[in-house]
Parts: C-alpha cells; sequence; structure tokens
C-alpha cells in the first residue's frame, strides 16, 4: 500500500518509520532542505522522499496521487495539513485522509468539510508518548492540571542556538517547562539521556504558556512543529 506523507519533523519521522516497517511503501513531501536530506538517508526500506511544498498541487501530482491509498498530513502547521487534506480529497481523490491538529483549539476545523477523515492531536499523541519516558510524572502533571493552558514546542537547533554543546539537563529552562524528547538524525532519545546538544537537533518540549517565550530564547534554534494551547 502506498502513503504519501506531507512533513518530516518529529512526528512525521516517527509516522515514516512505523509505516515503513510495517511495510508500507511511503513516500515523504517535505519542503526544508535539512529535514528532506534526514529523510532520505532513512529511506532505504521502502521510502522515496519529493523535495518540495505539499500545499502545491504540482508537488503532489509527482508523488502519483492516483496510486495512493492515505495521505497523512504532517506538518507543524495547522493552515498546511487543512490544505494538503483537501487537495488530496477534492483534487486527487485519495480514498483516506489523516491529518494533525497542532492547535487542540482548531480541531472543530479538521473534519470531511476539508477533507479529513481521522484528526490527530498532537498533544494526545505526546500523552502516550510520554508513558515511557524519564520524569513522566512531572510533565502529566503539566499537561493534566495547567489551567492557564500548556504548549507543545518543537525546535530545530541550529549553529548559533545557545543550548548547543549542553545537556538538556543543564538548560536553564524558566519554570513550567521542560525538554521531553531529543530527535537526533534517526534517532528518537529520551532528553535526559541524548548527551550533549548539537545543530540539527529537535527539541520537543512541554511549557505553560507563560514560560513559552522564555523556553524558545533559552533553546534558540528555529520555531517549528507543534505548539498549541492545551487546556
Amino acid at each position: 500500500m502506498r502513503v504519501l506523507l506531507a512533513g518530516y519533523g518529529v512526528w512525521g519521522a516517527w509516522i515514516a518509520d512505523h509505516l515503513a516497517g510495517q511495510g508500507y511503501e511511503v513516500v515523504v513531501v517535505e519542503q526544508e532542505p535539512a529535514a528532506a536530506e534526514r529523510a532520505r538517508a532513512a529511506g532505504a526500506n521502502g521510502r522515496s522522499v519529493i523535495r518540495g511544498d505539499a500545499c502545491e498541487p504540482a508537488v503532489l501530482e509527482r508523488a502519483s496521487p492516483e496510486r495512493v491509498a492515505t495521505v497523512v498530513a504532517a506538518t507543524g502547521d495547522d493552515e498546511d495539513n487543512l490544505v494538503i487534506s483537501l487537495l488530496a480529497k477534492r483534487m486527487f481523490g485519495v480514498p483516506r485522509v489523516v491529518a494533525r491538529v497542532n492547535n487542540p483549539k482548531n480541531t472543530w476545523l479538521f473534519d470531511a468539510t476539508w477533507g479529513v477523515d481521522t484528526a490527530v492531536s498532537a498533544p494526545a499523541v505526546l500523552t502516550h508518548l510520554l508513558d515511557s519516558a524519564i520524569g513522566v510524572q512531572e510533565v502529566v502533571a503539566m499537561l493534566r492540571t495547567g489551567t492557564r493552558g500548556v504548549a507543545v514546542v518543537e525546535l530545530t537547533l541550529d549553529e548559533a542556538s545557545p543550548a548547543v554543546g549542553r545537556r538538556a539537563a543543564e538548560l536553564a529552562l524558566p519554570e513550567g517547562a521542560v525538554v521531553v524528547a531529543v530527535v537526533r538524525a534517526d534517532d528518537v532519545l529520551v532528553a535526559g539521556g541524548s548527551g550533549p546538544l548539537a545543530a540539527g537537533d529537535e527539541l520537543l518540549a512541554v511549557t505553560t504558556l507563560d514560560a513559552e517565550p522564555a523556553l524558545r530564547r533559552a533553546i534558540g534554534g528555529r520555531p517549528g512543529g507543534s505548539h498549541g494551547p492545551v487546556t
């Protein structure tokens, strides 16, 4: 079965690995050069990569959508995921469309009107992931009791990031913020066991909304992935 996956960030990489491991033919569409290169490097097992913006019909056409059974819109932008879903369903007639919801407040948009068959909330997936993570009690407590809201944040480190060269536990994070996982090449690492951070690492963090600006300053890098209030 052929699956088109739009977006190769933290979540997209996990999804691609899972699908490829299950024997699916995976076509990754990613416009960011470094992420596309990571997808290519991991693509030995039934995985191909198309560099481009999945919101563009011409890019989707390169994936032979008539042969695609499922489209997974997994970018870090809800607007992009809605556009991809609509194109997949209305223009190309893909039988099944699964879309990632980054901001839970946008969940109501992800329905058949936009071509979405199944909507998946990133914070819900994160909660499931944390079942096996070190320090899970602290983070789950934040998710459950944060009356002012909690944000799920992804940041990709660059050479100028203040976090580069330091371990996750050594970062001067604001109260109410914690780094949960580090994605390095093909590996997804619990933050406490990731070793010194390097340019290109993708950090997944949970933070109260009040602490989010300070968290982003402390880590640096390029914003991306999922972030949105969880109340």
